[in-house]
């Protein structure tokens, strides 16, 4: 059987792959797929533990919580890249350096 530790592990892997992305990409795009491995680590976790402990359903609420919030901000967040890519030609974070464009 699978215990709370293996999701735990699981859960750990995927928020610090998701930091990686974070902290190492230029790309807008890069950076928005690393902030959804953290929601979805999250998400994880949230699910693992209602299910180790006392069987309640808050922890799948959360979680469906959390995923409907990451399809939200992922929708405004890609509204935002394209408008920015229109204005400036580039999704590279570092070069976006100015609101005016």
């Amino acid at each position: 059987m699978i215990g709370l530790e293996s999701y735990l592990l699981i859960g750990t892997a995927l928020f610090c792959f998701g930091m990686f992305g974070i902290l190492t990409r230029r790309n807008a795009i890069s950076i928005l797929l690393g902030f959804e491995l953290i929601m979805n680590a999250a998400g994880l976790n949230f699910a693992a533990f209602a299910h180790f402990s006392d069987k309640t359903i808050h922890g799948q609420v959360f979680t469906l919580f959390i995923i409907a919030l990451a399809a939200a901000e992922s929708v405004v967040i890609l509204a935002l890249i394209i408008a920015v890519y229109q204005k400036m030609r580039t999704i590279h974070v570092d070069e976006m350096d100015s609101l005016k464009g």
